[in-house]
């Protein structure tokens, strides 16, 4: 009996040697596995996206636009104005401000963007001949900003496939006496499903699309240019109100004689005659009357004189800071324009 009981105790000293093994095991295991788990939990990130229109009148010398914020959810950023190059400004939409919950301070896409001189050879013919090597090289700088934010979004997003993540208006002048340019740069993302981690996506962003929006064809007429976020513009365009004969707008227009000249040239289809100041006086007082209690920017950007508020933000405008390379690039001048269209200009 003494020896049957002794070989019990010994089954069950293996057995409890067997459940202490497995114990330790799955600590070591929870141990070595918790800084991944921290790592998911650091790694969370969230987009505010900035939703607006933006409403871009264009003369021969001039651009005058106007964005407004038009929330899409409580807390959102409205659309920022920063500065590319000494000729050409960008209105900021979409996920143009990121935030994780480690870090009170947002991470903004206006802020730290670093104008470079020539085209990076990294990157040409990238894009198959889309855009010019220097309008690439714009669109891959904040393309390699917003790659990695958007690598933490690791859950499944309900994000339409065909809307821009993030999205700039680009508002400026072309070389060689080409004249005012309007494009919109589109940034959309694609998910995949890791089968091996469960329900963990990793978030890819496509690369830019460009899309000029400004000038129109050589005989096509010239209109105010209208462009929303996110998706097409809802209701009608100012545009459009004053083709109508919107009775506010018409009022508006009729009450000084030399802005109703300028509002007619305007409705005609010949923007491009339209006198500076005196559309800009009727857009400072229609946009307010069209979309009341509506928080909007206001600038005027001339090539000869360079850009200024009408309507300045509640904070200052990032301007781009120009790299060590572009001040000594001798081929590529710090102040020349970012942005070539390869078709011939406009008569």
């Amino acid at each position: 009996m003494m020896r049957r009981r002794t070989r019990w105790r010994a089954a069950d000293c293996e057995f409890l040697s067997n459940v202490f093994a497995v114990v330790v095991f799955c600590i070591l295991n929870l141990a070595i596995s918790a800084p991944a788990f921290a790592q998911d939990k650091d790694d969370e990130i969230v987009a505010t996206l900035a939703g607006g229109r933006v409403i871009i009148h264009a003369t021969q010398e001039s651009i005058t636009f106007i964005a407004l914020d038009e929330p899409i959810e409580a807390g959102s950023a409205p659309p920022r104005v920063m500065s590319l190059d000494s000729r050409h400004v960008a209105v900021l939409l979409g996920s143009s401000e990121w935030r994780m919950p480690a870090d009170p301070n947002p991470i903004r896409m206006d802020q730290g963007y670093t104008r470079t001189g020539g085209p990076d050879p990294r990157y040409q013919s990238s894009y198959s001949g889309e855009a010019e090597a220097d309008l690439e090289q714009m669109g891959v700088a904040f393309l390699e900003k917003l790659t990695p934010l958007a690598a933490r979004l690791h859950h499944k997003l309900d994000f339409p496939a065909d809307q821009a993540l993030f999205e700039l208006v680009v508002i400026g002048f072309g070389p060689r006496d080409y004249g005012p340019e309007v494009w919109t740069v589109e940034y959309r993302m694609t998910q995949t499903n890791v089968a091996t981690r469960g329900d963990f996506w990793q978030t890819r962003v496509l690369r830019p699309r460009f899309v000029q929006i400004y000038p129109p064809e050589k005989h096509d007429p010239r209109k105010l240019v209208e462009t929303c976020y996110p998706g097409l513009c809802k209701g009608p365009t100012l545009q459009q109100l004053l083709e109508g004969n919107e009775p506010g707008l018409e009022k508006l227009a009729k009450s000084d004689s030399k802005v109703a000249k300028a509002v007619a040239v305007i409705s005609n289809g010949q923007a491009q005659k339209a006198v500076r100041q005196d559309a800009d006086t009727f857009l400072r007082a229609a946009v307010p009357l069209i979309y009341p209690d509506r928080h909007f920017v206001m600038a005027t950007f001339e090539e000869e004189h360079g850009f200024q508020w009408m309507v300045p933000p509640n904070e200052p405008m990032e301007r781009a800071k120009v790299s060590k390379d572009a001040k000594d690039d001798k081929n590529h001048p710090t102040e020349a324009p970012s942005l070539r269209r390869r078709t011939d200009p406009p008569q």
